[in-house]
């Protein structure tokens, strides 16, 4: 099964130390070594980077990590193929450009039989995978929503939430979701380290400290497992958290 991180933060931050220890997963401390991708938003855009390689021997991504380009919201994804060869096609996140906001969606799982039970009219996915078919099912319902202009927070929730709780009956679903405004996470369930399918699907973190200019820095990180010693805590399962500039929002 996939791995996923996000970031949200108040001040612009580099992801690095976080990028590193989660891109180690990718092929050295873990076998999600089938390509990695990550969305940095500047603004309401968002400049991604894909390979379909294994993240932990990426010079591309070791460049990146190096780099240490600052930015408030940040989506990973490293992949462990299942459906769908090991290509770029296949590799997330996924993007779709609305109303000058990136929209970008990543997921793990297994959405068993997506293909039957959830039918759609309009784009159909690139690749083969259950999670790109997700996403074009995501957007033929965030198209409709931001088709005339861009709406309310609470909107966006009502329509988030009805289509991950669909997307989650079928199988383990664990959503990393942003619209260029909002970092948006939903978890139900996922393989554990005994083996079973189970929740938590998803962790999160919230961290808040002063940086050396002397502002003081909120940051809120999601990821499929901890990423560091922390005290991170297991998103409940079927529950939709947001995040913005750094603060967790209530639905």
């Amino acid at each position: 099964m996939c791995e996923l991180c996000a970031i949200s933060s108040l001040i612009k931050t580099s992801p690095a130390t976080s990028l590193h220890e989660f891109s180690q997963h990718g092929g050295k401390t873990g076998h999600h070594c089938d390509g990695w991708g990550l969305a940095e938003y500047d603004g309401t855009t968002a400049l991604i980077h894909k390979e379909s390689e294994a993240a932990a021997f990426s010079k591309r991504l070791e460049h990146l990590e190096n780099h240490k380009h600052k930015t408030q919201c940040v989506i990973c994804h490293i992949r462990r193929a299942t459906i769908g060869e090991i290509a770029l096609r296949n590799t997330q996140p996924f993007v779709c450009e609305l109303q000058g906001h990136s929209h970008v969606f990543a997921h793990n799982g297994d959405l068993k039989n997506i293909w039957e039970e959830i039918i759609f009219s309009g784009d159909k996915p690139v690749g083969e995978t259950d999670s790109e078919y997700a996403f074009y099912y995501l957007m033929s319902y965030i198209k409709e929503l931001w088709h005339n202009s861009i709406p309310t927070l609470a909107q966006r929730i009502n329509t988030i939430t009805q289509v991950f709780t669909k997307l989650a009956k079928l199988g383990p679903a664990n959503f990393i979701y942003s619209d260029g405004n909002y970092l948006y996470a939903f978890a139900n369930k996922r393989i554990q380290i005994n083996g079973k399918i189970e929740p938590p699907g998803m962790y999160c973190l919230i961290r808040q400290c002063n940086e050396a200019e002397g502002n003081s820095q909120k940051v809120v990180l999601f990821s499929s497992v901890p990423l560091t010693k922390e005290n991170w805590q297991p998103v409940p399962s079927g529950q939709l958290f947001i995040a913005h500039s750094g603060t967790l929002l209530k639905p």
